[in-house]
């Protein structure tokens, strides 16, 4: 997802994968090391991130077909959540459904509005294996949904119907990025 930007970690800025790449359409693998290459994943998605002035990054966004996101994101309180799921799973998405701007940084300077639950909970480990559980509401609900999404291989254009899909699909197609 796309928001502004917040300077920051130690990492190095990784190539986005756009869409087209087939390493975004794929459900991505379980972690299953925990060792210091995860933490260099993790550290390189979030300058990616901050790079790209987003408010999170799958790791199948810069390449990688692991199950892991990064955040950093305010709610509709504006309170800031920044942290890294490793091997997320959506255990909740309930509430109200609401529509609203949705943008992708494999999908550069496009956006749609989009269905999105304003709740939303997701269980997962940290970059040292911890479990974890994240809550989120309103904006940064639908960042943990999107960000969910993409390790099972989806993009928010797959949620959308009718004439925003279509016109989403034109906007795409006569993008410099696209092929």
């Amino acid at each position: 997802m796309r928001h502004g930007s917040i300077p920051g970690t130690h990492g190095r800025v990784r190539p986005l994968t756009l869409l087209g790449d087939p390493v975004l359409r794929g459900a991505c693998e379980d972690v299953t090391d925990f060792g210091p290459q995860l933490a260099e994943l993790v550290e390189d998605m979030f300058a990616t991130m901050y790079a790209a002035e987003g408010v999170g990054l799958a790791a199948n966004q810069v390449g990688v077909g692991l199950r892991v996101f990064v955040y950093d994101c305010p709610d509709d309180d504006d309170v800031r959540h920044v942290g890294h799921v490793v091997n997320p799973r959506l255990v909740e998405a309930d509430g109200v459904v609401l529509r609203g701007p949705e943008g992708c940084l494999s999908l550069p300077g496009l956006e749609a509005g989009t269905e999105r639950y304003d709740h939303a909970v997701v269980e997962g480990r940290t970059v040292t294996g911890e479990p974890v559980t994240v809550h989120g509401t309103g904006w940064f609900a639908r960042c943990l949904q999107h960000e969910c999404d993409h390790l099972d291989g989806g993009v928010y254009a797959d949620r959308l119907t009718g004439w925003r899909r279509r016109r989403l699909l034109r906007q795409v197609a006569r993008a410099a990025w696209s092929d």
